[in-house]
């Protein structure tokens, strides 16, 4: 399939079977995200594989969406690494962990795995159950598993704007 027909399918899976992800599809997916371009070239993307029974019941308490996924991977940056815009010093590692985590969640339904992109927890909670450096910055986790036969897309997974609502050339003509 190609990419465009890969952006439609793709949906946020909040409903997995226990089938354990296969090692070499793990591994495929962390080189997606290995290879995904960051600020600088500065790679300061940082995955923590959660994937033991131990390390997921640590995580069911820093968030209720977990969705009972056999693997979780938690992405975040390093701030010692990360580029700063120079004019402002804006930090680019949120936007350098949040590409990485794009490329694996799209790999992961390449392979035929169900994702969802998961921001509700608390970061200080994280950095502390998880033992973080306080220089790693918890951006996002990433439950990844076959999907349950039960799990189905949004109501409104199929629902986007018109293009002319969110693109606009050479200058923001909005209508509101």
């Amino acid at each position: 399939m190609n990419f465009l027909e890969l952006a439609k399918v793709r949906y946020s899976v909040r409903k997995f079977s226990q089938q354990q992800v296969e090692p070499g599809k793990l591994d495929l997916i962390l080189e997606a995200g290995r290879l995904a371009p960051t600020a600088a070239n500065a790679q300061p993307q940082r995955i923590l594989v959660l994937n033991s029974e131990a390390s997921l019941s640590k995580l069911k308490t820093c968030t209720t969406y977990h969705f009972n996924a056999p693997l979780v991977l938690l992405i975040g940056y390093d701030t010692t690494v990360s580029w700063k815009r120079p004019y402002d010093n804006n930090d680019s590692g949120y936007v350098d962990a949040s590409i990485v985590t794009t490329h694996m969640m799209l790999e992961a339904a390449h392979l035929g795995l169900g994702s969802t992109w998961v921001g509700h927890f608390d970061p200080a909670l994280i950095q502390n159950i998880f033992s973080l450096p306080s220089t790693i910055v918890p951006v996002a986790l990433l439950p990844i598993g076959y999907p349950d036969k039960a799990s189905s897309p949004n109501p409104n997974h199929d629902k986007r704007y018109d293009k002319e609502k969110t693109i606009f050339y050479n200058t923001f003509a909005i209508n509101e």
